[in-house]
């Protein structure tokens, strides 16, 4: 019988085992079995899992190790991790906080939408790891307010993420910046081909970890598809949370518009309803955000820039009012539910004329769902017999996704609106 592995098995300092014994972990997840001991042995790492598995731990825990076993006598920066939105920057740098919670280490954290002013004054006094979004490092690098000369690790965070946002040409400057040897880990969900094509430019000969099948949804998340006529979409939405009595959703549209309209349309039904994107104030996406997490608000409505990050304990519903253009984020969005080892349940609404998304979706993930009509929801048959049944091609509807403030895959939004 094999023995059983447990966190301590790594050597990890005292007082990063006793911040973790107070999460009540008690046995590492696979993505943490087999990062931890080649991060610690200071390998390149290409790393693939799903959400929910304890990706964020398994660069943390050794990153922090690292930091403690060579401290100086002030924090220097040493180790800058790169996500992609300002809620996973977030998310990172509360979990490093927590695990560093009883060590000397410093942590800092900058994004966009905010004033740099404080994130300025915490990075003079120092600190020794930085949790950063691109747009909002290259501001303080061209202002001298940071300097990356002394990184000894990079971390990219849902590096598929990023290059799906159009961030490839600020990771291109930033390099710039960061000394030529240095340890850097690539972790996310899922890779594309970019994602392999962007590793040979900044990766030596990197170790693979590759938990799960490419591009697999989470096990334990029950998958229901409704066809549904698109003006019926929400009042459907409205009717599943209410009368199976729902207390906590995440709905995920395509567009901001959308999102706003949606939620305004939710809250008329009784459903209250925020929405949360981009083009929100960071202060009014925290308080969204934290509303939800509190009960206060039954569904948030989210676009898949502004969820990606987004991690409530013990979410079990998902819907997905409209497919995504790119496939990859259905398997993100339905994520976010079935964490740390809960159940879940994904629905999505299908109109006619959208059965090519659900389409792609099958085959990425080499599975069919089968879609099923609700009671008093059916599809309108004349509409069926007198819709278009797929857009004239998938670029022309990605574009006009685009227009309306989506960030598809392919298309360059501007760079203003990327600083996260």
């Amino acid at each position: 019988m094999a023995k059983r592995m447990t966190f301590s098995s790594f050597s990890l300092d005292s007082t990063l085992l006793k911040a973790i014994t107070e999460s009540a972990y008690d046995e590492p997840t696979e993505i943490q079995k087999q990062s931890i001991p080649l991060i610690l042995a200071k390998h390149d790492v290409m790393a693939r899992a799903q959400t929910g598995t304890g990706k964020t731990a398994a660069f943390a825990l050794p990153i922090l190790q690292q930091l403690i076993s060579v401290q100086p006598c002030k924090p220097e920066l040493r180790a800058l991790v790169l996500t992609p939105t300002r809620e996973l920057a977030q998310q990172v740098h509360k979990s490093f906080c927590h695990y560093g919670q009883f060590t000397d280490v410093t942590i800092g954290i900058a994004y966009g939408g905010v004033s740099t002013k404080k994130q300025i004054s915490e990075l003079k006094v120092g600190v020794d790891i930085l949790i950063a979004t691109p747009g909002r490092l290259l501001d303080l690098l061209r202002t001298e307010s940071v300097s990356l000369s002394n990184i000894e690790t990079l971390v990219f965070d849902e590096a598929d993420r990023m290059l799906d946002m159009g961030f490839k040409e600020e990771i291109d400057q930033i390099t710039q910046y960061l000394p030529k040897t240095k340890q850097t880990l690539l972790f996310s969900a899922t890779f594309a081909d970019d994602i392999y094509k962007m590793s040979k430019n900044i990766l030596v000969e990197p170790k693979m970890v590759e938990i799960d099948e490419k591009n697999k949804a989470a096990d334990d998340v029950e998958q229901l598809v409704y066809g549904v006529d698109a003006d019926r979409k929400r009042e459907l939405t409205s009717f599943l949370i209410g009368s199976r009595n729902w207390k906590q959703v995440l709905v995920f549209t395509r567009t901001k518009q959308c999102a706003d309209d949606l939620a305004k349309e939710m809250t008329k039904d009784g459903v209250k309803s925020l929405a949360i994107h981009g083009d929100k104030s960071q202060g009014a996406r925290e308080k969204a955000l934290h509303e939800f997490k509190e009960g206060k608000v039954r569904a948030l409505i989210a676009t898949d820039v502004a969820a990606r990050g987004i991690d409530i304990k013990g979410l079990s519903h998902v819907i997905n009012y409209e497919l995504p253009y790119n496939a990859e984020d259905y398997v993100h969005r339905i994520g976010r539910t079935a964490r740390a080892g809960n159940s879940g349940l994904a629905v999505s609404l299908v109109s006619p004329g959208e059965e090519w998304l659900l389409t792609a979706i099958e085959e990425l993930l080499d599975i069919q769902l089968l879609q099923q009509w609700l009671p008093g929801y059916e599809l309108d048959l004349t509409k069926i017999a007198n819709s278009n049944k797929r857009p004239i091609n998938k670029k022309n509807a990605r574009k006009d996704a685009l227009s309306a403030g989506d960030k598809s895959k392919g298309h360059r939004p501007n760079t203003r609106n990327r600083r996260r």
